[in-house]
Formats: structure tokens, sequence, C-alpha cells
């Protein structure tokens, strides 16, 4: 158990990478076009995306393909929170309940999964 504790929060990590390849490419879409910020930051979009798929496979041999696929939904809290935390945007009730929805969903769908992998 301690061990797969260790690869969900690597999961959560790596979702965490993944959703900031997505400021990278917002700060990119607000330089000058092949300018040198542009081009750094489009480099790190891909960087933060090369991390992630490398990330992705380790966590697939280590962690039930469902358990790591529901857990993927969380980007898009990641993405509202970035949203709201970099970039000033509002946070509206809909996302948050919508975010909300989100994070009860992964918890159910995990605690059913264990359950069913116990019940064995």
């Amino acid at each position: 158990m301690r061990n797969s504790a260790k690869w969900f929060l690597f999961l959560h990590l790596i979702l965490g990478v993944y959703a900031s390849s997505s400021v990278c490419s917002k700060l990119a879409a607000q330089q000058p076009f092949l300018s040198v910020g542009f081009i750094l930051l489009y480099g790190g979009m891909l960087a933060a995306l090369v991390v992630y798929a490398f990330g992705w496979q380790q966590v697939i041999k280590h962690l039930p393909l469902t358990t790591a696929y529901a857990n993927k939904a969380i980007t898009v809290v990641w993405g509202i929170l970035l949203g709201f935390l970099l970039f000033g945007e509002s946070i509206t009730l809909r996302q948050f309940i919508g975010a909300a929805v989100i994070i009860v969903g992964i918890v159910l769908f995990v605690r059913a999964d264990n359950e069913g992998e116990d019940g064995q």
C-alpha cells in the first residue's frame, strides 16, 4: 500500500506538469511569433509534455490503468486553479461545481476500484 501511495503521489505530480504545459502555451501565445520569449515558452511546453509522457509510462507500470486514467480528469481542476492563480481568471460557480464533481468522481472511483481489488 505504501508503494502504491508513492506512485499515486507521483501520478498527481506529473499531472501537474501536464497542466503546466498549458500555462507555457498560454504565455507563449502572448509573445510575438518566433520571438525569444515565444521560443523559450513553447520549448518549455514541449519539455513539460516530454516529462509527462515519460512519467505517465512509469505510473501505468505501477498503478492500475483504470485508477491512472480516472485521475487524469484532475488536470481540469489544475487548469482552473492555475488560470485563477497565474492569470487572474475568475472561477465561476459552474467551474467550481464541475471541479467538485470531478474530485468526488475520482474519489468514488478509486475507492470502488480498491474495494474491488480487496474483494478478489
